[in-house]
């Protein structure tokens, strides 16, 4: 059963808003961060589209050179905001690397990722498992054929080198998810190690996603996950394979958000709900569909492929964008949902999202100390800002840009508990403890903890 969200602060403020003017906002111009990597989109088309010159702001959006860079001028406030990581805001709340206060009130995409091998790697798998010696293989993908890859490996003391993006990113919790549901250990982070690899079988670091395709032809690494364009480009150029997405990893993951400081949306309560209001416009666009065709996405794309922001080919941008994904140029999957920036209530800044994020933190050492249940609930509440997502979202329904039936549904902001991982494990975001002692590989807490 799905019900409709009530906040009490804002029951009845569709009526007020009905003949409220534009918010007067604190402050008007202002710059935003992005990595150059597809799911920048909404921030970029709630620019392009006039989105923001509508809410009477004037953008500026800067590309970033990492996500340490584009996290550290947020702090610094030589940004507004930005396009982050789901998980950095969450990291620098509790004290992971960088520490400052960071909320989100809306979440940019769904899924967008994958996880690629070099050809080598590739065709190891494929002696390892004969059925992946087609040119279109059965999907999802698991690592079990790479297992075998990594035995060899230790045994002749070497380690497999893959990449990820940074290590709070989705990135790495996906690689790892991955590779640990096959029973190969990705490593632990401890007080110790900051580089994740004790009781490692596997070596993960961190590379810039524009570097990914680059960095696998050299042979400097042998597989990496990264957002689009950068695992379609190795299939373009010919130098890797994509072997699985996060949508398969995880049906309808989190990806990205957009963060600012929790002083910033203090000082600016206005401004943040009028760039929230932007940006729920932007996604909406980049989803309409008509007839189920995705009828923006060409012309996004042709945006996007624009130098002074993600700077790659318009045809590969394409690929993954309208609704199809390459895994081989035999191996051309339909898949309307390898990006989504508006449906299934994409948008709004779940706290269950944040709870996931921290387990995986937990289960990966980075944070070092057992917690109780509560504290998750807790800290994803200091994070996440639904209230104002919804301020935004009545005021848009009160101007006609948004109807009623797409707000998002839910009565406490958590998602309905699901088995959509490629391992089956269920993930409810009330049950943190119990889902951390659920996995075979991982830290494990006091069940105790569970009830406190």
């Amino acid at each position: 059963m799905r019900f409709r969200l009530i906040i009490p602060a804002l029951v009845g403020l569709g009526s007020q808003l009905a003949h409220a003017e534009k918010l007067a906002v604190e402050k008007d111009e202002l710059k935003f961060g992005f990595i150059k990597l597809t799911d920048c989109a909404p921030i970029v088309i709630a620019k392009e589209k006039g989105f923001f010159e509508d809410e009477g702001l004037q953008v500026e959006v800067i590309a970033q050179s990492n996500w340490k860079v584009l996290l550290d001028n947020v702090i610094t406030g030589n940004l507004d905001g930005a396009h982050m990581l789901s998980g950095q805001p969450i990291a620098a709340t509790i004290g992971i690397g960088t520490e400052a206060h960071i909320v989100t009130p809306y979440t940019l995409d769904l899924n967008g990722n994958a996880i690629t091998v070099s050809n080598s790697i590739w065709e190891q798998m494929q002696e390892n498992d004969p059925d992946l010696d087609s040119d279109t293989p059965e999907h999802p993908i698991s690592a079990d054929a790479l297992k075998p890859i990594t035995e060899d490996m230790l045994a002749e003391g070497k380690k497999l080198q893959m990449g990820m993006v940074f290590p709070v990113s989705t990135h790495n919790y996906e690689l790892r998810y991955w590779l640990a549901a096959a029973g190969i250990h990705p490593g632990y982070y401890s007080k110790t190690d900051v580089a994740g690899r004790t009781d490692a079988e596997v070596e993960l670091s961190v590379t810039p996603p524009p570097q990914m395709p680059a960095t696998l032809e050299a042979g400097t690494i042998s597989g990496y996950c990264v957002g689009e364009p950068w695992n379609q480009q190795a299939v373009a150029k010919g130098i890797g394979v994509p072997v699985v997405t996060n949508y398969e990893i995880w049906k309808n993951n989190p990806e990205k958000v957009f963060g600012v400081t929790k002083k910033w949306a203090d000082e600016n309560p206005n401004t943040i709900v009028a760039v929230t209001k932007a940006l729920i416009r932007a996604g909406k666009w980049l989803d309409e569909t008509v007839d189920g065709k995705l009828v923006n996405r060409e012309e996004a794309c042709r945006i996007l492929s624009q130098p002074n922001y993600v700077g790659a080919d318009f045809e590969v941008i394409k690929n993954s964008m309208t609704g199809t994904f390459a895994f081989q140029k035999s191996d051309i999957q339909d898949m309307p949902d390898f990006n989504v920036f508006f449906k299934h209530d994409c948008s709004y800044p779940w706290y269950s999202d944040g709870v996931w994020f921290l387990t995986q933190m937990r289960r990966w050492g980075q944070i070092t100390e057992t917690k109780p249940a509560s504290w998750y609930a807790e800290t994803a509440k200091k994070i996440y800002l639904p209230d104002v997502y919804m301020k935004a979202a009545e005021s848009l329904i009160s101007e006609g840009h948004l109807a009623e039936d797409e707000l998002p549904k839910t009565t406490d902001g958590y998602k309905p508990a699901t088995k959509d991982f490629i391992d089956g494990n269920e993930f409810d975001g009330k049950k943190p403890i119990e889902y951390l002692n659920s996995f075979k590989i991982g830290i494990k807490d006091d069940p105790s903890m569970a009830t406190k």
